[in-house]
C-alpha cells in the first residue's frame, strides 16, 4: 500500500552520505535524484525512502509520532542496520531486540532527527 515515504533535512549532502552508506545494508541505492533530494530503494517496484529539503523552503523539522519502518529478513540485518545507523553519527531510540510476540527490532534517529526503527517479523 505504502508507495514511498519522504523524510525532510535541513543538510542535503550530510543526509545523503547518511543514508548511503545506511541503506546500503539492506541492498538499497539511489533511484532518483531531485534538487530538493533523493529516492533510494531496492527496487522501482518497491516502497522507497526519500530525503528532501521541505518543499515550502521552510525548514525541516521532525514530526512528533512519525517512525519509518525499515523491514528486512533477519534479525542479523536488524543488528547490523541498527549498529550502522549508530556508526554514522545516529542516536539510539531503543536497542535492538524483540518487541513481542514476532517482532524483532532497533529504533534510532538519523543526523536530522527523524525516527526510524529496523524489523523483521519472526
Amino acid at each position: 500500500m505504502i508507495g514511498y515515504v519522504t523524510l525532510g533535512t535541513n543538510d542535503l549532502p550530510r543526509a545523503a552520505a547518511f543514508y548511503d552508506a545506511l541503506l546500503a545494508e539492506i541492498g538499497a541505492k539511489r533511484m532518483m535524484e531531485l534538487d530538493r533530494g533523493i529516492i533510494w530503494g531496492v527496487a522501482a517496484d518497491k516502497p522507497s525512502l526519500g530525503i528532501l529539503k521541505p518543499f515550502d523552503g521552510n525548514p525541516a523539522t521532525v514530526g512528533n509520532g512519525v517512525m519509518v519502518a525499515l523491514a528486512v529478513d533477519s534479525r542479523e540485518k536488524v543488528a547490523r542496520v541498527h549498529k550502522k545507523a549508530l556508526e554514522l553519527g545516529g542516536k539510539d531510540e531503543g536497542p535492538v531486540g524483540p518487541r513481542g510476540e514476532g517482532f524483532y527490532a532497533g529504533y534510532f534517529r538519523d543526523l536530522d532527527g527523524n525516527k526510524l526503527d529496523v524489523f523483521c517479523m519472526g
